[in-house]
């Protein structure tokens, strides 16, 4: 933009754009709402008419529902007590993990050089089931935003449970409540380098082992591979928020509130004000507090209403649960601050602008194993763009990913959320056992980015079956259909970043030391024990002397337990009632979303239009210049070689030019290519996976730029003729191999066959190929 006309016009468009979709936000949540309250009614109504009832039927139902109103209230209560005192128990243990499964301890972070509150641990096999030490071991790695470890081994349908069911050694990545003194995001980084190596030790004939993330461990996996690709092998990460800035504004629909909270709290500053009053300590039940707000209806209301209407049945499912979601640990000052500047507000890890610790900077490209990512439509605290934006960032184009020889699979669930991706036992059964599956042979993808399906399919006396199949897409157009503005709306979040750092030093130059003065080890306590998320639990149990009767109480309900059924007509209003409430505070929520992504972008947005323009506008004009994707220079690079390698270069050129573009590829036939790899090693190039996958990328590029070059230069590659005959008996054998016959092969196939075939016999040593002949 030239002068200040033009920006306060850029201005005004904005602020009209937003309004706009504010009044289309609020009318949607007010249809939702209504049409919600009104399905209410109309099912009360008709159930209500269906069961006529006498004025005596009405009393005597009455006293029976108050009855069981009453005793359900009494065994509620309790439970609640019962939450309170595992709470307290637990805090008294030193809060270890809630595994469920036994293990134990293979090296203590917190006795390395660099003292770190981590632990590898190795997971014991449950009775009936096996592990073969040579086979792939499994690294998992839990998040840690507040609470403890645990979640990815959180039930025997679990990523654990899967993993060893098929086999795997499994080792968890566990941390400790307090953190060591002075630990950094950097030296935890380094430390699960230390596990990783020492995994490799303990299995030395078995392949790399897989690194798994949830959530904010899903970016610690990424570093890790990063700083270490010589150890890892495959990575998988659920849920990871890769591109913080990323959200769907676009839709209109506001689903994405978590990305709008560090530009309203003004940036990172407030996570350093409230480590500093804790004494140098950051509660993760602030970050906990955090998630819940986002569902002020299931927080504060159907949660409990779900234990009190099923009171008979329930406690058990939320006691589970509620010990670990009650489990808060802390963090170093240094360690949150790490995290918001560099990842939260700053979201610089893509970017190359990350240092490790010993200075090196942390550079996705540098990753060398498979990476496969698993992300949820219905997840608002990781939306998809976060999860697989960073792809395009960091490659910036298919023909890039191709050329470093990586390989990267989206998995999408269509609705499950954040927490469903690791604790829903449907989802460890169907995508994370898939998951495993698929680690089996993804080295054996040619390079790329693929989409994984799942099909679900009923087999033999109705049993449940899976098949999985890759399609291969192109990254222009994944980020098209995730991103349908073109990212425009993450423009906002410089301006955050830019704001975030002055009022970082301002808070540092001005405050800081006061704070620090003044703050103490009890202080730190008692901010610790009277947090809201630790009050309610502890002030709910047999600590509060108050509540000596209830257990006695409860002991004497279920006794003499009257219960009510819950298709009674009083029970059905009492539903009723709780719907409508549910469908208020699901309404609040979605009013107080909109007008916070709308304040969001009227301030950011006018931040971005008035300063920050001018510098974006002439990057992108400086990117958008290599539009054609011949200029690229990785595809140069590759065409320029095309006459140059030797028998690796030419056993994957003629596996490119046979592939079936767009055709979708079954998991059997990728488990197929990785036994006749194993079947024909002594006929196919000896060269390490990664460097055979780069290998096929470039060819990959050459064939889909210049087909008939690629076909012309083939014999140059096979210059030497004891090549020229491996190659042909590759192809005979390949081509006799009773597995690949029910691979029909299509029209184009066999045409190329007859070239190469032709290419072959031009080519030194070579020989015409008997079994394609015709």
């Amino acid at each position: 933009m030239k002068d200040s006309s033009e920006k306060l016009a850029r201005s005004a468009e904005l602020a009209a754009k937003v309004g706009t979709l504010l009044q289309k936000r609020l009318k949607l949540a007010r249809e939702r709402f209504t049409a919600r309250v009104k399905e209410i009614h109309d099912g009360y109504r008709e159930s209500a008419a269906a069961q006529p009832i006498t004025p005596w039927g009405l009393w005597q139902a009455g006293c029976e529902y108050a009855v069981d109103l009453g005793q359900r209230a009494v065994l509620f209560w309790d439970t609640l007590r019962q939450r309170g005192n595992a709470f307290i128990e637990h805090e008294r243990a030193g809060k270890p993990p809630l595994l469920h499964f036994d293990f134990e301890t293979v090296l203590d972070g917190r006795g390395l050089e660099r003292p770190v509150n981590y632990a590898l641990v190795r997971i014991t096999p449950p009775e009936g089931v096996s592990v073969d030490a040579r086979r792939r071991p499994y690294v998992i790695i839990d998040p840690r935003a507040g609470h403890g470890p645990g979640i990815g081994g959180f039930k025997d349908d679990s990523q654990v449970g899967v993993a060893l069911r098929d086999g795997h050694p499994v080792y968890f990545v566990i941390f400790f409540p307090e953190p060591e003194p002075g630990q950094t995001l950097l030296d935890v980084c380094a430390a699960e380098q230390v596990f990783v190596k020492k995994v490799r030790e303990l299995h030395p004939a078995s392949p790399k082992p897989v690194v798994v993330g949830n959530c904010q461990g899903g970016w610690a996996a990424m570093m890790l591979a990063a700083s270490n690709p010589e150890d890892t092998g495959p990575i998988v990460i659920n849920g990871a928020p890769m591109s913080y800035w990323g959200g769907a504004f676009q839709e209109g629909e506001g689903d994405n509130p978590m990305r709008y909270a560090g530009g309203m709290l003004g940036g990172t500053w407030l996570a350093s004000f409230v480590s500093d009053l804790a004494n140098g300590k950051f509660d993760g039940a602030w970050l906990v507090r955090n998630f819940e707000n986002l569902n002020p209806a299931n927080t504060y209301w159907d949660k409990y209403y779900h234990l009190f209407a099923n009171v008979d049945t329930e406690p058990a499912r939320f006691l589970e649960f509620e010990r670990w979601w009650g489990g808060f640990y802390l963090m170093n000052r240094e360690e949150i601050e790490w995290i918001t500047r560099n990842l939260f507000v700053g979201n610089r890890l893509w970017s190359g602008e990350v240092a490790s610790a010993n200075r090196k900077v942390f550079d996705l490209r540098e990753i060398r194993s498979p990476i496969v990512l698993f992300a949820s439509m219905g997840d608002n605290i990781t939306p998809p763009q976060q999860a697989f934006n960073w792809v395009a960032d960091v490659y910036g184009s298919t023909e890039e990913i191709k050329a470093r020889g990586q390989v990267i699979v989206g998995l999408l669930h269509e609705n499950v959320g954040h927490l469903g991706i690791f604790v829903s036992g449907r989802v460890a059964k169907k995508e994370h056992a898939q998951i495993v599956s698929v680690l089996k042979s993804i080295e054996a993808l040619p390079p790329g980015l693929y989409g994984m399906r799942i099909h679900e399919e009923r087999g033999a006396k109705e049993k449940v079956e899976y098949q999985v199949d890759f399609v291969e897409h192109r990254l222009e157009d994944i980020v098209k259909r995730l991103n349908r503005l073109a990212r425009a709306d993450e423009k906002p979040f410089e301006a955050v970043a830019a704001i975030s750092e002055f009022n970082q030093r301002a808070y540092e130059l001005f405050a800081q030391p006061l704070v620090q003065a003044a703050s103490t080890e009890l202080g730190a306590k008692l901010q610790q024990a009277f947090h809201p998320l630790r009050f309610q639990r502890w002030a709910v149990s047999d600590m509060n002397p108050w509540l000596a009767w209830l257990g006695p109480a409860a002991a004497a309900v279920k006794a003499q337990r009257q219960a009510v059924a819950p298709d009674a007509p009083a029970r059905k209003a009492e539903q009723a009632m709780s719907g409508v409430m549910s469908a208020a505070l699901d309404y609040y929520r979605d009013v107080r979303d909109a007008m916070s992504e709308a304040a969001f972008f009227q301030v950011y947005g006018n931040l971005f239009s008035l300063h920050l323009a001018d510098r974006r506008e002439a990057l992108e004009e400086t990117r958008s210049r290599a539009v054609e994707p011949r200029e690229l220079p990785v595809v140069k690079e590759a065409l320029a070689a095309i006459e140059r390698g030797g028998y690796a270069e030419a056993v994957a050129r003629a596996a490119a030019l046979l592939a079936r573009p767009g055709e979708p590829l079954p998991l059997e036939r990728l488990h197929l290519r990785r036994e006749l790899a194993q079947d024909y090693r002594e006929l196919l190039p000896q060269t390490a996976p990664d460097e055979r996958r780069r290998i096929r990328g470039e060819q990959d590029i050459i064939v889909r730029y210049e087909r008939e070059r690629a076909i012309a230069t083939l014999p140059q590659l096979v210059r030497d003729p004891a090549d020229g005959k491996r190659l042909a008996t590759l192809f005979e054998k390949l081509l006799a191999d009773r597995r690949l016959h029910a691979l029909e092969p299509t029209a184009e196939q066999r045409a190329m066959l007859r070239r190469i075939q032709e290419a072959l016999h031009a080519a030194p040593g070579g020989k015409r190929l008997s079994a394609v002949k015709g």
